[in-house]
């Protein structure tokens, strides 16, 4: 299977293009697209979930150009939208049973579908419980139970985690790298610690370009040896994020232990650490001009 994206873009303005020139084929495994809140991740998925249209280039699934024709895509697609609506009063079966007749599932396979869906998702014992009494995490699970109805081989989940618990953030992203197998999962998010942990290629968006794609090894291999850590002066701090990329800061009774990325030393007590996805992030989307 392969979801081949062939310089798309969309405009929604004259002057404004929520993405442009995107350009990425894809094979089975997680795909972290990361990127600002504003970069043009959902812009980029719902044109995907064949939702959007895109306004120039063209997405193809196993060659099919999806404008044309989706639904050679809808029928293998599992879509988990940023803005995930519920019905408050049903029950997560009755849920289940809702999406997959319009999936257009029969009514036999459905049952067993969802009866295997609620164990994966951990939610069997609160099957018969009211949606609008389950927690962030537990919504979010019968998203993702949701998605996987059709058992698709392109799963798109778009921000999955915000507003979730550490807990719940954890078990999710565990779910999410245990789906992978045979099909394409892309995880949109701008949130460095999921992509770190579930990803075996990223893809990084900023003000609708693609920055770049690579694996974590190879992004990170790219910052060896342009790292730091040293403590400075508490009053030095603002300074110093005005100037360099600061990526991270923790307080010592000595003043203010920094994480600095730089092509050289940024002082001589400075002394160099291995980089992590955090830091490649913030170096790549300064050098692209930050957000929008």
């Amino acid at each position: 299977m392969r979801l081949k994206i062939d310089h798309v873009g969309k405009q929604y303005r004259r002057d404004f293009w929520g993405l442009r020139h995107f350009t990425l084929e894809l094979g089975p495994g997680v795909v972290g697209l990361l990127g600002p809140n504003g970069a043009g991740k959902s812009t980029l998925m719902r044109i995907l979930a064949t939702i959007t249209r895109a306004t120039e280039g063209r997405v193809t699934w196993n060659g099919t150009d999806i404008a044309r024709q989706p639904d050679e895509l809808r029928q293998v697609l599992g879509y988990l939208p940023q803005d995930f609506g519920i019905y408050p009063h049903l029950t997560g079966q009755e849920f289940l049973e809702y999406m997959a007749a319009i999936k257009g599932l029969d009514a036999r396979t459905a049952r067993r579908r969802i009866e295997e869906l609620l164990v994966v998702v951990n939610l069997a014992e609160a099957a018969k419980r009211p949606l609008g009494g389950y927690s962030g995490g537990m919504k979010q699970r019968v998203g993702i139970a949701q998605a996987l109805l059709n058992d698709p081989q392109l799963l798109i989940v778009d921000e999955p985690t915000v507003g979730l618990d550490p807990a719940e953030r954890v078990r999710f992203r565990n779910l999410l790298s245990d789906l992978a197998g045979e099909r394409i999962v892309i995880l949109s998010t701008h949130i460095v610690s999921d992509v770190e942990a579930t990803a075996s290629e990223i893809v990084l968006i900023n003000k609708g370009c693609q920055v770049e794609h690579a694996t974590p090894d190879r992004l990170l291999a790219r910052f060896d040896g342009q790292v730091w850590q040293w403590v400075i002066p508490e009053d030095q701090l603002t300074g110093l994020k005005q100037t360099h990329i600061v990526s991270g800061t923790v307080r010592h009774s000595d003043g203010i232990q920094v994480r600095m990325v730089s092509p050289t030393a940024p002082a001589a007590e400075a002394h160099a650490v291995a980089p992590n996805l955090e830091d490649a992030y913030l170096a790549l989307v300064s050098h692209n001009g930050g957000g929008r």
